[in-house]
């Protein structure tokens, strides 16, 4: 967010507030200092307030005949400074009696304050008694607002502003983006966001690189990539930041290839924009992605050329692109290396961790984090939980949980209760997992619903199934994965009818299942592989030498898990489809591509089926290779016909 500095005193005429003689008032303080006053305090007063030393400043004030301008707003910074709401009314209340809280100036100042000590119906109060509104005024409001997740209020307000005449400005258009993602990303929201679009490009601002990297970001926190791209591709200026947030969207609306493309062009086609931190966190996300290892190895080379190795958002995550790769023991390096480090670099190692399936490793460096005096966030225990989880480990869950509100005053979110209930449902305790459900006083999300949903998947269980499917299709009816997971589950039970209803609610509202999507980096490119994949230069030799697999497997036991194929087909054609999986064509390409010896890195876009998981297990005994797969929720390590994860994911 940007401060305000605008010189108003340029503009004010010798007859405004900013040349008042009103003397102020300070009844409410007593104090003795050992300065006698005079009629000249305005050069003491700032001192007083640049050293921190804000009552004494006060007092002197009420003998201070002709307080400036810049008096006031010392006064007025040394409070938010001093982080005390009783001060900050003090001064607010010195500036009423005196009339200068009529300078828009001043105003603004006050409202910036209070924003800053996360009071922003104090800064609503100032703004509405302010009679000269100038568009620095509005906009200070309109930020306040924002930073506290009222965007709607601004939104509301905004119309209000153009009818009295109040010309907007690139500041007024930023904050007026700002709330349209500053509480919930609705889509009535989006709409919003789309006519202040408009507005932007009626009134000449298409050409601002602020106002139109402040837009290309809400399509990107909606998810508009199409939107976000046009955008960026029209600006006939860029800086950083705008490379950077649209590497950014890209990174987070999951097209980190797109996201590397893009920083490759920005190193090649640009001068003076010189990637910064900013840009290196989202292009490691990029690469943690799709378990880019190797192109993860060369960013973290350019970081260390740039120096900006002490930055800890790019070394958490550094950490995270590790752990997400494959290699744990590195980013455990880097974190032992840091000497500073603060909750979010420990909350990175806690999730690395959970996401490899070390549950206990995850709660000790938990219990390290607490032990070297940092306070747990809200998101160290979803990490925490969350690893509890992948590896079953229940009463432990529990335990911190409940430790959340006990010992740490933390309220449980409705995250916290998805991780409850994912941690109950995978361990097959499904009953005590609903009863949170119902003991909730927030109302559940689509989060918890949908873990209880994947935990049915898991252990079958029909009715609950079909009591949490209801609830989601009502909160998200265009989410195409519950009406799959639900279809899944009946499929195992082999209601087929009822498969056949669920396949028809699909077609119905339009909906398509995500395709399965797998990736593999060989020699620093990124190869990737869909279900059945038919246009792979090496489809044929892939296919050829997955059934000769396949067959050596049947020889040694295997039987393949067709029953979740949802069609009416011959258990042949079934066979050729679960063969056609994206993970095992990956793997394949890696047998066939990579050197004996080497580990073969993959990533799915979805959770990895029993099937996969089975084939995946024979082929590293067979083919003596480690083999990762890291899939929707977690790390595999098969090594010698075993995977980590227990056969419990």
């Amino acid at each position: 967010m940007w401060a305000l500095r605008t010189p108003y005193s340029t503009h004010y005429p010798p007859s405004s507030p900013r040349y008042s003689t009103s003397k102020l008032s300070v009844s409410s303080f007593s104090f003795n200092p050992s300065t006698p006053p005079n009629s000249n305090n305005n050069h003491l007063i700032q001192s007083l307030c640049k050293q921190g030393n804000l009552k004494q400043a006060l007092y002197l004030l009420s003998h201070e005949s002709n307080p400036t301008q810049q008096t006031c707003e010392l006064l007025i910074l040394s409070a938010a400074r001093r982080n005390s709401l009783s001060d900050a009314l003090d001064v607010h209340q010195l500036l009423v009696d005196g009339g200068f809280d009529q300078d828009p100036f001043l105003a603004t100042k006050l409202i910036n304050m209070f924003s800053e000590l996360d009071t922003v119906d104090n800064a609503r109060k100032v703004f509405d008694k302010t009679r000269k509104r100038t568009i620095y005024v509005w906009n200070a409001l309109f930020r306040a607002l924002a930073l506290a997740g009222r965007g709607n209020d601004v939104l509301e307000l905004y119309p209000r502003m153009n009818m009295m005449g109040v010309s907007s400005d690139r500041f007024t258009y930023t904050y007026l983006l700002k709330a349209c993602v500053a509480s919930e990303c609705l889509v009535s929201f989006l709409q919003k966001g789309k006519e202040i679009h408009a507005h932007i490009l009626r009134h000449g601002y298409g050409a601002h690189v602020h106002v139109m990297t402040t837009l290309m970001d809400m399509y990107a926190r909606f998810g508009c990539v199409s939107y976000a791209s046009a955008v960026f591709d029209e600006m006939p200026v860029k800086n950083v930041v705008s490379w950077s947030a649209m590497i950014a969207c890209y990174a987070k609306n999951g097209k980190p290839y797109e996201a590397l493309e893009l920083f490759r062009e920005m190193m090649l086609n640009t001068h003076d924009s010189v990637p910064n931190s900013v840009t290196m966190v989202s292009v490691l996300q990029a690469c943690a992605a799709f378990a880019a290892l190797e192109q993860g190895k060369l960013i973290h080379a350019y970081i260390l050329r740039r120096g900006l190795d002490s930055i800890l958002p790019v070394i958490s995550a550094l950490i995270t692109m590790y752990a997400r790769c494959g290699k744990l023991e590195s980013g455990q390096l880097i974190f032992d290396r840091m000497h500073k480090k603060d909750v979010v670099l420990w909350n990175s190692l806690i999730s690395s961790y959970g996401l490899h399936g070390y549950g206990r490793k995850a709660i000790k460096i938990f219990e390290e984090m607490i032990d070297h005096g940092f306070s747990p966030s809200h998101i160290s225990f979803i990490s925490v939980l969350g690893a509890c989880s992948h590896t079953g480990l229940v009463e432990e869950g529990k335990k911190l949980f409940e430790s959340m509100v006990k010992e740490h005053g933390i309220q449980p979110s409705v995250e916290h209760y998805a991780c409850m209930v994912d941690l109950l449902g995978r361990a097959n305790r499904l009953d005590e997992a609903a009863k949170i459900i119902e003991d909730l006083r927030i109302e559940p999300g689509p989060k918890v619903w949908g873990s209880l949903l994947g935990a049915c998947r898991i252990h079958c269980h029909v009715e609950l199934a079909e009591r949490a499917s209801k609830r989601l299709f009502k909160l998200e009816p265009t989410n195409a994965g519950n009406y799959v997971l639900l279809a899944d589950i009946y499929a195992e039970a082999e209601m087929w009818d009822e498969v056949k209803r669920v396949k028809k609610l699909l077609d119905s509202r339009e909906l398509q299942k995500v395709p399965g999507r797998s990736w593999i980096e060989v020699r620093r490119k990124i190869y990737s592989f869909t279900s059945v994949d038919e246009f792979n230069p090496q489809g044929e030799q892939l296919h050829a030498l997955l059934v000769n697999l396949s067959n050596e497997m049947k020889q040694r036991g295997y039987t393949p898990q067709t029953k979740l194929v949802l069609y009416d087909l011959d258990q042949e054609e079934k066979e050729r489809i679960v063969l056609g999986h994206s993970e095992k064509l990956a793997v394949a390409f890696g047998l066939i591509n990579t050197s004996k010896g080497d580990t073969i890195r993959i990533t799915k876009n979805l959770r990895l089926c029993e099937d996969c998981h089975s084939v995946t297990k024979f082929i590293s005994k067979f083919a003596d290779r480690e083999i990762m797969v890291r899939d929707l929720n977690r790390f595999h390590h098969f090594k010698d016909g075993v995977c980590s994860c227990g056969d419990y994911w």
